[in-house]
């Protein structure tokens, strides 16, 4: 029988309101997470095998879904955001997402109001999320300051420098804008270090 560790939501907001880096709830060994997002999430540029969700989920030993869609915007992405919440019913959701906004030169506004969205669909339901920014293209990338606004304002865990830094190294990139297998491979050992750094693992 699953244990619902979603009872373990309020624990998780008093830690973020008596620390300024937000913690995680434990994630039990039946835990769930969502991988929700692009063709970053979905691993383009390498076999599913070896996308992230793949590789986090040897490294966890938890079940990680990897609900990333190829070209998917931000706001395609929030509508399809809630029936995957329902299907899945996770414990953790890992949101990267904004790439192809960025990219397609969306206003970025309205692209921050849906990633809020986003956060506050997870929020509702007591899941705890952890962002990831993304880049604008260029020779020295670093994460998009919505990305930063939105954690302000929501308290969901951000970490700024995993994709850019990925992304800024030819050696683990397939094209301009996709990690290539090993690529993929460190963004899923980031992750694990935010986890355990977290309490989650």
């Amino acid at each position: 029988m699953k244990i619902n560790y979603r009872k373990l939501w309020f624990i998780y907001l008093f830690l973020i309101a008596c620390s300024d880096k937000p913690q995680l709830p434990a994630l039990g060994n039946d835990a769930v997470i969502v991988a929700f997002g692009d063709s970053l999430t979905y691993g383009y540029g390498a076999k599913i095998a070896d996308s992230y969700p793949a590789v986090l989920e040897k490294l966890t030993k938890r079940t990680v879904i990897n609900a990333g869609v190829t070209g998917e915007e931000t706001l395609q992405g929030l509508m399809r955001l809630p029936g995957i919440l329902e299907k899945y019913q996770p414990d953790l959701l890992i949101l990267c997402h904004g790439g192809n906004d960025i990219l397609r030169k969306r206003d970025l506004k309205m692209m921050g109001n849906n990633l809020r969205e986003m956060i506050n669909l997870a929020s509702k339901q007591q899941i705890p999320v952890i962002m990831l920014g993304i880049p604008k293209p260029g020779i020295l990338l670093s994460s998009l300051p919505v990305y930063r606004e939105i954690a302000d304002s929501t308290g969901v865990l951000l970490n700024e420098d995993l994709i850019p830094d990925i992304l800024g190294n030819r050696n683990l990139k397939s094209d301009t804008v996709h990690p290539n297998k090993e690529g993929y491979r460190e963004i899923a050992k980031g992750i694990y270090t935010i986890l355990q750094d977290a309490g989650a693992i």
